[in-house]
């Protein structure tokens, strides 16, 4: 149980107090009145003794009283109505509200830290109004009269008459067979004869005089003169007197007689009841009718019987008699009691008491235990002794002991007044009143016998009752609480004699007293007990078992161990009772206590059902607020409860709420719980939407809200960015550029106030998510924004504009009517905003009407509450409201202090600047190829149109894919730009050729700086050729594109970023970008592999050296699926600075060089350097093109498109070679070596083979066009024009140690060093000699040594044979060198020397000359190399006889 005020030891002696009765005349009835106050009220607050009292009991012991209190109340001769204690008790509770502002005791149990409140002091006034307000019963005699006050006034004109009536008029109401009420402790009951005296008006010799006359003829003992009103009420408001009776009269005690009377009042002197008491309910009494007591039944304490309280608690009435009470409050609050008295008169009155308590009851008391007693011993000898010997006669001499169960219902069995056992009954009761409870106990004991013995079961279970309390109130405790008997009592009262109000205070008394021994779980079982829907009926059960239950609930946190759980549940169930006895504020507190305990904890069913009770008490209490909050909860967590139920949850949310947005029209849009708004979820775009393709008009694909974000694709875009603007501004990236950011998300860098341009479309994706079962409905759903118009050239215009709906003319918003989200659905919406004027705009959140489909069932008996309708969309049931869109920013981890703190940096991407007007592009492609063949050539065209009011220029694109496409060099013939007129013809740029010239190559030259490849230039970053460089408002111009497939199969993602400028500088936007990524689909055509290598003869046909041979290998590669037919190598091409073709070698008589299905051809091209005059341009990047042709038409290869792919594919693959790291070596002379030999093998051929492929489609046939480029770098190295994949290198153990020799070697290879010098013999085919005239044939042989290189070389030329297998000498035969057999020459750059040899044969035959060895190295090197011409083809002799 809770903490009370007062202990158990002071709580049971203020409840049983003794009573007095007080009859007034009408004029002493009056001079109390004075102060607003009756006779009875007046003594109340004093009615406590200040000082000890002694008294002695029968065995003439001297017994000491402590705190001894009485109750004067006035004669009230009809019991209290059941339906007025009721209602006085349910308005005391009521009344009784925790303090504003109270500090909570803090329990902490376990995991819970519980704010509880310590006292509940609408329990304690409940308890104290229900132990006052007992009606007196027949089988105790507690709260019997002992004494009756008789009270005139002096001011009368005969008062000692006055005192006759009031003892006739007193004698008669105690013993008149009429009156049944009020009881009256003994037949002889003290009379105590009050004069009053009022000071300020009375005489006060005359009023001395009459108490002289009454203490002649009723004693000094048995009369009293008090003197009060010693001021007028005029002069109250002087000084200030302390009010000692407005606490015990908001208590509104049930002895207030003129409240309950069931009729007309015998009683004369009552008539003028006070009609200004002041009742719990703040009502005025109502006005007496004829001079007498109003009439109980028109009281308005009187219950309303044809209203149940439980049906009526929901509707408006409750709410309206709540505000007229506390007005009724307000009105009364102004009466000031005790007006005419002063200090003084307080002290008399308290004299008052104190002498009549010593003169007058406390020995009538004494000498009426005395009597009592002598009667008990006097008559105990003979009538119960014989009685007991009769019983014991008949049925023997032991009383079998039965239980309460055995026990018939002997509750109506009724002793005389006059019978003894109800004398031991009374002196018991005599004894407890006066705090004699050692005496006490011994009486009810033996009562509790006697009652037993005879079946009188309400009379045993009395003086159980108070025989427990005795032993439990004993000084000293000789005997421990005999709670058994109390257990006893309550079952007794409850099932045998069916009075729950006893059974009640004997539950109320017994949990005290256990709580006082800390058996908090006896005293919770004890109060649970009576607590049982089915003990009591109607609305005062529910009231008296909401707060025991409470208090059960406090004896559980109470414990040593707390029990929290059993907490919460009880005060669940007092606050389910409270609610049904229609204390909603109890029953909202108790709710509220028991939800700290179940918040959080998963108990989620639990949880809803706690906060839907508190959200609609709260709303029955009009605490609106904490009813939308309630519901909020309901609705926001993750609820498992069903769909009908969650319906029903949320239309009470929205009936509510929109009862709440009611009271205040006009405030702020209240926060919307519904549905779930994923905040970092959201995406904002700038800029319009994607125009969809119309036939073969294609829009650029640019940025849209439907593309998944992909890291790698943003941050590839970003390069091209920057690289587009490193360019522009000449190679350096603007420190304050950043990068153009279409969409925002929140994967997006939004640390930077994003820039949006005026008059275009600012589009928010919103993540919604409804979380219940039930479909949401959003209606007139916009953007919530605020917006400062600025000027951003340097005019500051500090006005704030930030209303959603007042400035159409400054943002338009986009409203969707209708938003439907299904149940437990993700869905987005696009909210459009317009900027229409420049400044700073702030999306602050999303404003709609929130609502549901609604359906006429009913859940778990919670109707559609009023105002709801089931039509599908109920515009009643929307509510109108917002929700913020609050995105926190990424967390920062740079400094040591954002390390070890958490702090966030900020988002901005709901915060847009809003520019200065741009220009727009949109790009359309036209013809644009979704599938080609590697190295297919196809001609389309892009459309640039300028949508805005602004004029573009410097509009260029850049790709990581140049050799992709191309717009034409600068000397492509201009198209025409109907697309449709060129369908049909070719690609290239041809020309019609004599075919007699086929075998020799036509020349012709072009600078890569025409096709923007010149030296320093960005291969990526191609212009496009505007007209003018300048694109107008509203112009569109179509461009020519060549594409080319990419040499690898599969499928190509080619990023294209389009870079524009306005024509105007701006301050915030320097550029803007478009993106388009088209996909191509590439298959397999022709793999092309090439090899060169140096010619045998020495001299071309202008009769310099250096011929050499490249032969080229074609192979038909393609599928079947692609629909080709059969490719016709057309054209081959070479483009270099110092080599062309010069012709064909080897020609077969297939002129067409057709090649079907996987067919493989081969050919031998002859190429030589080019002239003198051709190389001199060497510095102006120009190459020379020579195009050898298969058919009749010449296809000039250093025109558009192909000299464009072909200088596109140089770049990228010149692009490649620089990726790859160069080996720094230590000694630069070797390097310097190096790169000599390498020199002299390095070859700088290209070769262009282009071909037509003819496809059969839809049975046309389509003549398709390709090329594909092999770049030749090195001598007999094989060159290949798809890209070779790598090998993955093979394992090797791994190695822990580090190996002696790290450094790199810098010796040129023996490949590289057998391409130094060039070697040639110089002889005769055949050679015919006389061997039977000269035995030795002698044949001149000419060795030329050419040295390839720029440095000079020292050669070695050794004649001698060496061989190493017999095999040797065969293929060499017989032959041996005359002369010097070792030369030693020193050959200068590209010197080429001639030795003049001597061949010796003995006989015929075959020989083979190339058998010197030729040993080379460079002068300032060390190192001497062997060269391979043994390697190249035989130099065979034939020896004739003749």
């Amino acid at each position: 149980m809770a903490q009370c005020v007062q202990s158990v030891q002071e709580l049971i002696p203020d409840s049983f107090v003794p009573c007095v009765a007080a009859l007034c005349s009408d004029e002493a009835e009056r001079l109390t009145r004075l102060n607003h106050l009756s006779f009875a009220e007046l003594l109340r607050p004093f009615s406590r003794l200040t000082s000890e009292v002694h008294m002695r009991d029968p065995n003439n012991q001297l017994h000491v009283i402590k705190n001894l209190k009485i109750a004067v109340s006035n004669i009230i001769t009809q019991p209290p109505h059941p339906g007025a204690i009721r209602k006085l008790l349910s308005d005391v509770v009521s009344g009784s509200q925790p303090a504003e502002g109270l500090v909570a005791n803090v329990i902490t149990a376990g995991d819970y830290d519980l704010n509880i409140s310590a006292t509940t002091p609408w329990f304690e006034s409940y308890r104290e109004t229900f132990l006052q307000s007992m009606p007196a019963s027949d089988h105790e005699f507690l709260n019997h009269y002992l004494a009756c006050m008789l009270v005139a006034s002096s001011s009368e004109a005969e008062p000692v008459e006055q005192f006759s009536k009031l003892s006739q008029e007193q004698h008669r109401i105690q013993h008149n067979s009429d009156y049944s009420y009020p009881k009256w402790f003994i037949p002889n009951t003290l009379k105590y004869y009050v004069l009053l005296h009022d000071v300020s008006a009375g005489d006060e010799q005359r009023a001395e005089s009459i108490y002289e006359e009454m203490k002649q003829k009723y004693g000094t003992q048995g009369c009293y003169l008090l003197k009060i009103n010693s001021r007028t009420s005029n002069r109250a408001s002087d000084e200030q007197i302390p009010d000692p009776w407005s606490q015990y009269l908001q208590k509104n005690s049930i002895q207030n007689q003129e409240s309950y009377e069931d009729g007309p009042c015998t009683v004369t002197s009552n008539k003028n009841s006070d009609s200004n008491l002041l009742s719990l309910d703040g009502l005025d009494n109502e006005v007496k009718v004829d001079g007498l007591p109003n009439n109980f039944r028109a009281h308005p304490l009187q219950l309303d019987p044809s209203s149940d309280s439980s049906n009526s608690i929901d509707g408006p009435d409750h709410v309206k008699s709540a505000s007229s009470l506390h007005e009724a409050k307000k009105t009364n609050t102004g009466i000031i009691h005790g007006a005419c008295l002063t200090l003084t008169d307080h002290d008399r009155i308290r004299q008052f008491i104190q002498e009549f308590t010593f003169r007058g009851l406390l020995p009538h008391i004494e000498k009426t235990i005395r009597q009592l007693n002598d009667q008990l011993i006097s008559r105990k000898g003979l009538s119960r002794s014989l009685f007991s010997a009769t019983k014991k006669w008949f049925s023997g001499s032991k009383v079998p002991e039965k239980s309460i169960n055995d026990l018939k219902n002997t509750s109506g069995l009724l002793y005389p007044p006059e019978a003894p056992e109800l004398q031991i009954r009374k002196m018991a009761d005599l004894c407890f009143l006066v705090q004699h409870y050692d005496l006490a106990y011994n009486c009810y004991h033996t009562a509790k016998k006697d009652f037993l013995n005879d079946q009188a079961m309400l009379y045993a279970a009395g003086a159980l009752e108070m025989a427990a309390v005795s032993a439990f109130l004993q000084p000293g405790a000789p005997r421990p609480y005999p709670a058994h008997y109390m257990d006893t009592a309550i079952q007794t009262y409850r099932d045998i004699c069916k009075n729950m109000v006893l059974a009640e205070r004997c539950v109320l008394l017994s949990a005290e007293i256990l709580k006082s021994q800390s058996k908090y779980s006896e005293a919770a079982a004890l109060l649970i007990r009576l607590t049982s829907e089915n003990t009591w009926k109607g609305m005062d059960s529910d009231l008296r078992s909401a707060l025991l239950l409470e208090q059960a609930a406090h004896c559980f946190i109470n414990m040593k161990s707390p029990m929290v759980r059993k907490y919460a549940f009880h005060m669940i169930l007092a606050g389910h009772r409270f609610s049904k006895a229609g204390q909603k504020k109890h029953a909202l507190r108790c709710y509220c206590q028991a939800m700290q305990v179940y918040k959080g904890k998963g108990w989620s069913l639990a949880e809803d059902h706690i906060n839907f009770t508190i959200g609609r008490q709260s709303y029955t209490l009009r605490q609106l607020d904490n009813a939308v909050s309630a519901f909020r909860h309901i609705l926001i967590n993750e609820s498992k409860q069903s769909a009908a139920q969650q319906g029903a949850f949320l239309r009470e949310y929205l009936y509510v709420y929109k009862n709440v947005s009611q009271l205040s029209p006009d405030g702020p849009l209240p926060q919307l719980p519904l549905p779930y708004i994923n905040s970092s979820a959201t995406r904002v775009f700038f800029g319009h939407d994607r125009r969809p393709a119309d036939g073969e008009k294609q829009a650029a694909t640019h940025v849209s809200l439907d593309q998944e974000y992909d890291y790698e694709s943003s941050q590839q875009w970003r390069e091209l960015e920057e690289q587009v603007v490193a360019l522009v501004n000449k190679g350096v990236i603007p420190s304050n550029f950043h990068p153009t950011q279409y969409c925002l998300n929140s994967y997006s860098d939004n640390s930077k106030f994003p820039l949006a341009v005026v008059e275009e479309p600012i589009t928010v994706e919103v993540a919604f998510r409804n979380p219940l079962k039930v479909p949401l409905l959003l209606t007139d759903l916009s953007l919530l924004w605020k917006f400062q118009p600025k000027d951003f050239s340097g005019k500051n215009n500090e006005e704030v504009k930030e209303l959603v709906t007042s400035e159409p003319e400054m943002i338009g918003t986009e409203v969707i009517s209708e938003f439907l989200i299904n149940s437990e659905e993700s869905k987005v919406a696009r909210l459009k905003l317009f900027p229409h004027h420049i400044g700073e705009l702030h999306i602050l959140g999303v404003v709609y009407n929130l609502g549901t489909i609604q359906s006429s069932m009913t859940v778990d008996g919670i109707g559609a509450p009023p105002g709801c309708h089931t039509e599908k969309h109920s515009l009643s049931m929307l509510v109108r409201g917002r929700q913020d869109l609050e995105i926190q920013g990424p967390r920062l981890n740079n400094t040591k202090e954002e390390k070890t703190s958490i702090k966030y940096g900020p988002d901005r991407r709901l915060d847009p600047i809003i520019t200065e007007e741009m220009p727009l592009l949109e790009v359309f492609f036209i013809h644009f190829p979704t599938g080609l063949l590697c190295g297919e050539i196809r001609k389309a065209y892009v459309e640039f149109v300028n949508v805005s009011k602004c004029p573009l220029t410097g509009l260029k694109v850049v790709s990581k894919r140049p050799e992709f496409f191309t717009f034409g060099g600068n000397t492509a013939v201009l198209t025409p730009l109907s697309p449709s007129a060129s369908e049909n013809c070719s690609a290239y740029k041809t020309v019609v050729t004599d075919s007699a010239s086929v075998c020799t190559a036509f020349t012709s030259s072009a600078s890569s700086v025409d096709f923007g490849i010149g030296v320093g230039s960005h291969p990526e970053v191609i212009p496009v050729p505007l007209p003018d460089t300048v694109l107008l408002p509203g112009a569109s111009v179509q461009l020519p594109m060549w594409l080319r497939g990419p040499d690898e199969e599969g499928v190509h993602e080619i990023n294209f970023l389009f870079y524009y400028e306005s024509v105007k500088k701006l301050p915030k936007i320097r550029h803007r970008i478009l993106r388009h990524t088209a996909v191509i689909c590439t298959s397999r055509s022709l793999n092309v592999r090439a090899t060169v290598c140096r010619s045998n003869s020495l001299e071309d046909e202008e009769g310099r050296g250096g011929n050499m041979l490249v032969f080229v290998d074609v192979e038909n590669v393609n599928t079947s699926e692609a629909g080709v037919k059969e490719f016709h190598i057309v054209q081959v091409s070479s483009s270099s600075k110092h080599w062309k073709l010069h012709k064909s070698v080897n020609l077969s008589e297939n002129k067409d060089a057709k090649l079907g299905s996987r067919e493989k051809g081969k050919f031998c091209f002859k190429a030589i350097r080019c002239k003198e005059k051709e190389v001199a341009t060497q510095s102006s990047e120009k190459y020379t093109f020579a195009d050898i042709i298969f058919g009749n038409e010449q296809i000039i290869s250093s025109a558009s498109p192909c000299a464009d792919f072909f200088y596109r594919s140089l770049s990228s693959e010149l692009k490649k070679s620089q990726v790859q790291p160069s080996v720094h070596t230590e000694k630069h002379s070797a390097a310097d070596a190096v790169r000599l030999i390498q020199k002299c093998s390095a070859v700088d051929l290209n070769v262009v083979i282009l071909w037509k492929a003819y496809v059969v489609e839809d049975s046309k046939q389509l003549i398709l066009e390709g090329q594909h480029h092999i770049i030749l770098h090195t001598i007999g190295k094989e060159a290949f024009s798809y890209p070779q994949k790598q090998e993955p290198p093979e394992m090797e153990l791994l190695k822990f140690f580090r190996s002696e020799n790290t450094t790199v070697s810098s010796r040129p290879s023996v490949e590289q060093f057998s391409h130094l010098i060039k070697t040639s013999l110089h002889y005769p085919e055949s050679f015919n000699h006389p061997f039977h005239q000269k035995s030795l044939c002698l044949v001149p042989v000419t060795l030329l040594l050419s040295n390839c290189s720029e440095a000079d070389v020292d050669v070695i030329v050794d004649l001698r044979h060496k061989t190493t297998s017999p095999e040797s000498l065969e293929i060499h035969g017989s032959f041996t060198w005359l002369g010097q057999t070792q030369y030693k020459l020193r050959l200068k750059g590209e010197e080429i020397h001639s030795l003049q040899l001597k061949a010796c044969f003995v006989h015929t035959g075959v020989y083979n000359l190339g058998t010197p060895r030729v040993f080379a190295k460079l002068s300032d090197q060390l190192t001497v190399v062997e060269t391979s011409q043994q390697n190249s083809m035989p130099a065979l002799i034939i020896i004739n006889n003749v």
